[in-house]
């Protein structure tokens, strides 16, 4: 089975790829590696939510609500990789980098980022087991709460 008909066993459609908001492209392709920039989780041209992550009143997203813009970022990045080299061409995901701007105190980076990891292992099986960061921030681009870029292998 393809990568892309297991996109659509899971009823998961890729995004439109998104417009960069500064001087960079989506993806490259270097060798049997392709790098996305970072993704932001941006559904329709827009962010849905903005702000930092966190459980307390400082924190204004959820880590629920940060953990769907995770999965959100990780469908952009593939859409990144689809529109240069096809989704088919992946022969496994390689590591995964995920930024959260985190409200102070907030130590749940690891299991906001699962939303890019999980629904990679959702897509993938074995080849989306990967290496991955999950790191705090104060600030993301245009108030975005988190941002995921990817690293994947094609053949």
């Amino acid at each position: 089975m393809s990568w892309t008909q297991r996109l659509a066993e899971l009823g998961i459609t890729l995004p439109p790829v998104a417009k960069p908001v500064a001087a960079y492209v989506p993806a490259v392709r270097t060798g049997s590696l392709v790098y996305t920039s970072g993704q932001l989780p941006i559904v329709d041209g827009a962010l849905p939510v903005t702000g930092k992550v966190g459980e307390t009143a400082e924190g204004v997203v959820s880590p629920d609500q940060a953990y769907a813009g995770a999965r959100q970022c990780a469908l952009n990045a593939l859409a990144a990789v689809d529109a240069l080299v096809g989704l088919d061409a992946i022969v496994r995901v390689v590591k995964v980098v995920g930024f959260v701007a985190s409200a102070p105190g907030f130590t749940g980076q690891p299991k906001v980022i699962n939303g890019a990891s999980e629904v990679l292992g959702e897509i993938f099986g074995d080849a989306g087991v990967h290496a991955r960061s999950a790191v705090g921030v104060a600030e993301l681009p245009l108030g975005a709460p988190v941002e995921v870029e990817l690293i994947v292998e094609v053949g």
